[in-house]
């Protein structure tokens, strides 16, 4: 069974920062591009980020130079370091990941990824 897992989030004041993990089960992710994502309130869920198989790093303007993302393939595992966090970053973020080697600048829809995590609230108070 395919599983990524989301951890790290939980509630940071603004110019704070937080790192969340995604972890990767059932299948190997190793050769997948993978993808964040976030949904706040009231919002459609929108495109963060995303790093390829090969390691290329892709981001929205809105957390470009504040967000990096990296990957550790011996592990299964996918960060996102946030810093600098704003109020206007308060979502549920969620994993994503697909193995059609997309160039990911052109997957911020989400319909294009395959695999989904359940999500996990991160919350920046002002």
């Amino acid at each position: 069974q395919v599983q990524l897992v989301e951890s790290g989030g939980g509630l940071v004041q603004a110019g704070g920062s937080l790192r969340l993990s995604c972890a990767a089960s059932g299948r190997t992710f190793s050769n997948d591009n993978m993808g964040w994502f976030r949904q706040g309130p009231g919002k459609e869920r929108e495109f963060v980020g995303a790093i390829s198989w090969i390691g290329g790093t892709y981001y929205a303007d809105s957390v470009k130079g504040r967000f990096s993302i990296s990957r550790d393939n011996a592990k299964g595992t996918v960060y996102l370091q946030m810093d600098s966090l704003k109020p206007e970053d308060t979502a549920v973020y969620y994993c994503a990941a697909d193995p059609r080697r997309r160039s990911i600048a052109t997957m911020t829809p989400r319909s294009l990824w395959a695999y989904w995590g359940q999500g996990t609230q991160v919350t920046v108070s002002s």
